[in-house]
């Protein structure tokens, strides 16, 4: 859900203005968050204003026309910012749909790499703002890199700046950027969160490159299938149905289910219609996404890749943040967060992570404790703990991950090629059976005299 930027003003007990922005889904949300400030500062809040996008016609000293939007709490402050330019302003209006649009996931890759590749040349991260901005070809990321530049020059904090476009980065990219632009490392952290990145990226188009067409063929046949037992079987053995004659039983069936069909299409294709739109709203809530995560990984022959998949995030990640200090909590929960699986990250912060602070228990029995790692996995970390190098068995764990769901993949679609193969064939052969039969139905002369 996209995160809108919202600032409150008021005053405190002390009668000085207070002024502040926070970041929320909504104007609901956003009042609440206010609320709690209010109460926890001790300041009455007078007014709330969204940040939209207005748009200006303005004209300059030669008479020229020119158009274009900004973003801004208010019509005014467009207007003052235009005339401090020296500009005639002509029009400011809001723009009515105003509908922030994420940019694509290979989009977003290509500027976490050019950025680190560029912070690794030395180039100021300013400039390197400019350069992808006017590179880009996606309206909401250039958006974005404006934004972004126009924050970090007013003295925002790097971290705050960043996550304030978390609907378009990501929450995690946005934490990791922010994390990377206050540390003393820029350009490492940029380059493991592309590398983080462009891993995500690529599985997800193998997988989809590699699927694509089984499903279809899968949906093809099914439909095909259908077809044949709705209209085609029925067009032909409906003949004999006037005649006094016993069909075969699979010839018989497809009658009953034509029939059938005929007479409840309509609430059959509206029901069909509603699981599916209630099916798609369920899974994007908390809970339906929690149970589809949870029981994902458990699925035979995909489970088993994608859990791997996100243990190597885990690890990769875990590599990235982790410090000897043993000050690791907040590692644990980032590194959950990247995995994308609600199941895992619901896991880790419930059971690992209150058992690391809570009890004080070490990281490889809370690890263990959460259900959620392979035995692998622990194996490995407990073997780095023992020996201070937690980080270097993260990072191989990841590599080796990697490695592995590469190999795999396409082992796995394979078997789920051949899967589909076999349901193909059976429902061929099923039509083929049903076919025969009705191919030698034979009506005797006595049914037809009989009919006559």
């Amino acid at each position: 859900m996209a995160v809108r930027e919202y600032r409150f003003s008021g005053v405190n007990t002390l009668g000085e203005p207070v002024r502040g922005t926070v970041f929320a889904p909504s104007k609901r949300a956003a009042n609440k968050r206010i609320d709690d400030l209010s109460d926890k500062h001790s300041f009455r809040t007078d007014e709330v204003e969204q940040r939209r996008t207005y748009r200006y016609k303005v004209r300059d000293a030669s008479g020229s026309i020119a158009s274009g939007e900004q973003k801004a709490y208010n019509p005014n402050e467009v207007r003052a910012a235009l005339e401090r330019m020296g500009l005639e302003v002509v029009k400011v209006e809001r723009k009515l749909l105003d509908f922030q649009m994420k940019p694509s996931s290979t989009d977003i890759v290509m500027f976490v790499r050019l950025a680190a590749n560029m912070l690794r040349r030395q180039l100021p991260f300013d400039e390197i703002l400019t350069l992808l901005a006017a590179d880009s070809s996606s309206k909401p990321l250039r958006q974005m890199m404006r934004d972004l530049q126009s924050d970090l020059k007013s003295g925002m904090n790097a971290q705050n700046a960043f996550m304030k476009h978390q609907h378009v980065l990501g929450k995690f990219t946005a934490y990791m950027l922010g994390l990377a632009a206050s540390s003393g490392n820029m350009a490492a952290m940029f380059e493991s969160t592309a590398r983080y990145l462009e891993r995500k990226d690529e599985f997800r188009k193998s997988v989809r490159s590699a699927l694509i067409t089984p499903a279809i063929t899968l949906i093809a046949t099914i439909a095909a299938f259908v077809w044949y037992i709705w209209y085609i079987i029925p067009a032909y053995a409906g003949l004999f149905a006037d005649y006094n004659i016993t069909l075969p039983p699979l010839t018989q069936m497809s009658l009953d289910f034509a029939s059938w069909m005929d007479a409840n299409w309509i609430w059959v294709t509206g029901l069909l219609l509603l699981i599916t739109i209630a099916g798609v709203a369920w899974s994007r809530t908390t809970r339906g996404r929690f149970i589809i995560h949870k029981y994902m990984i458990q699925i035979p022959v995909l489970g088993s890749l994608l859990h791997k998949l996100n243990l190597e995030v885990f690890c990769r990640v875990f590599a990235v943040l982790y410090s000897g200090a043993g000050e690791n909590e907040e590692v644990m929960k980032i590194a959950a967060e990247a995995t994308g699986n609600s199941y895992i990250e619901h896991q880790v912060k419930t059971i690992t992570v209150p058992m690391m602070m809570a009890r004080g228990t070490d990281l490889i029995e809370a690890m263990q404790a959460s259900g959620v790692f392979t035995r692998m996995t622990i194996a490995r970390f407990r073997s780095g703990s023992e020996t201070g190098a937690v980080r270097e068995s993260a990072e191989e764990m990841a590599e080796f991950y990697e490695k592995e769901t590469t190999l795999k993949l396409e082992q796995t679609v394979e078997t789920i090629k051949t899967g589909v193969a076999i349901i193909i064939s059976l429902m061929v052969g099923l039509l083929t059976v049903i076919s025969a039969e009705s191919a030698l139905i034979q009506p005797s002369s006595s049914d037809i005299m009989f009919q006559r």
